[in-house]
């Protein structure tokens, strides 16, 4: 091959990179077709990425740059913004500062052209607070394709009758504002009844998906068998948060299983997050105390946890962008 010749071939792959890297521009609006997330062309699109932690345990990471460093070097396609609702500092005591800490990344997200989950990171039901925080959500970013609505992270004891009504008062309040953003709701158990959800779905609202939360060394072919039951009843699938450890975010990672999870995933087309960008001194929190709060982590600022979620998250998502450039 000439020089000229191989100059062209790298300015081509350069140039497909960054548009790739583009995820928003190049896929635009999302949505739900049958069991299937799809593009703006009604592509299957996968997003791939990491989940911040609750954003009153761990704010410093709540940046702009950590968003840019997060696409720059792990190359996700997607954020998740963990807004902690009854803890202290949550949005109950402080809901001024805990917009500015979700609106810093929903921003960065916007800026990067990647999307973004609005994530209202409560295991209870709290209605008026949930509807009012959505209708600034989707007044201040209805119009941006970038971002995705996150309505109850874990409904723990709550029953699903009582999950689908807190559920449809939200759509209704968000379809108000914004008609056609993707927005996933919540299941019992920590997001593991999907089998309840997929028996008596939520009816006359689009372009929303259901939540299945995994974590590998507890969560195995059982939680699996669920998912494939919902999906062969009609339910659109979105896990917005996994890992390779213990439900409890600690233990040892289970590799085998956890890759048995994104097999599922990657086999069904359904996204994919993982859980969490902090340094608490715990198997999930993928950053260890040294980690700058604006990126630029080196390989030692890195659990294991976060080295494994970066190559996975690298692996997947340079395949597909591999596929889009053929």
């Amino acid at each position: 091959m000439s020089l000229k010749k191989i100059i062209s071939a790298l300015l081509l792959a350069g140039s497909s990179f960054v548009a790739t890297g583009q995820a928003v521009k190049e896929h635009g609006a999302l949505r739900v077709e049958g069991t299937q997330l799809k593009d703006k062309a009604g592509q299957p699109i996968v997003l791939r990425g990491m989940s911040f932690g609750w954003h009153n345990f761990w704010p410093r990471f709540y940046t702009p740059q950590t968003v840019s460093w997060l696409k720059k070097d792990w190359n996700i396609n997607v954020v998740r913004a963990a807004m902690g609702i009854e803890p202290k500092d949550g949005y109950k005591e402080k809901p001024e500062w805990s917009k500015e800490k979700i609106k810093a990344v929903v921003d960065g997200a916007i800026k990067e052209n990647i999307y973004v989950i609005i994530d209202w990171h409560s295991h209870n039901i709290n209605l008026p607070e949930a509807k009012a925080f959505f209708t600034e959500m989707a007044k201040t970013y209805g119009n941006n394709p970038h971002v995705i609505y996150e309505i109850f992270n874990e409904p723990d004891e709550e029953s699903w009758p009582e999950v689908k009504a807190y559920s449809e008062e939200l759509i209704k309040t968000i379809r108000a504002i914004d008609p056609d953003n993707l927005i996933l709701v919540g299941t019992p158990h920590w997001d593991q009844d999907v089998h309840l959800a997929a028996d008596d779905p939520i009816k006359g609202a689009t372009n929303i998906m259901y939540t299945l939360h995994f974590y590998a060394a507890t969560h195995k072919q059982e939680l699996r068998n669920r998912g494939d039951y919902a999906l062969n009843k009609g339910l659109p699938l979105f896990i917005s948060e996994s890992a390779g450890m213990e439900a409890t975010g600690d233990g040892p990672l289970n590799e085998a299983e956890w890759q048995k999870w994104i097999d599922w995933a990657e086999k069904n087309k359904i996204s994919w997050v993982t859980w969490s960008v902090s340094d608490k001194n715990e198997t999930c929190s993928v950053l260890l105390p040294t980690a700058s709060s604006t990126g630029n982590w080196k390989d030692s600022d890195l659990k294991p946890s976060g080295i494994k979620s970066r190559d996975l998250i690298r692996k997947y998502n340079g395949q597909s962008q591999k596929r889009a450039q053929k």
